[in-house]
């Protein structure tokens, strides 16, 4: 039996679990997962100066939503982590199927179509080379 109440136990644990790489996460994007993948599949893997490249002449909307996220994960990295800028690289990005807003469109002769307007939550890890 371990010591201590279970609240302090589960903070020493997560303690010891807590991820040291620099992440940001933008919840409820509205924008779709998929057109978000389109943008995210270009800059995984790269360093963070291409990606910025990369981002900036993108014609997508996406690509708007995801530089200021990774501008916000570089920073994150430099001010909590202490990291150098130019040895980051996009170790993850990814984005997960948020809430889908409902809307109706009218048709013809009394008709109602849906329209799904889909939402996302965008993650990017970075990392040091």
């Amino acid at each position: 039996m371990a010591k201590g109440h279970r609240s302090q136990i589960k903070r020493e644990r997560n303690e010891n679990q807590k991820e040291m790489r620099p992440s940001a996460k933008l919840s409820y994007a509205r924008v779709s997962v998929q057109k978000a993948c389109f943008v995210l599949d270009a800059i995984r893997g790269k360093d963070v100066k291409t990606a910025l490249g990369i981002l900036a002449y993108n014609p997508r909307y996406a690509s708007s939503v995801i530089e200021k996220l990774l501008k916000s994960a570089i920073a994150n990295a430099e001010n909590n982590n202490g990291m150098n800028a130019d040895n980051l690289y996009i170790e993850e990005c990814y984005a997960n199927k948020g809430p889908t807003m409902k809307r109706i469109q009218p048709r013809a002769q009394g008709r109602a179509y849906r329209i799904e307007k889909r939402m996302s939550h965008i993650t990017i890890v970075l990392n040091e080379r």
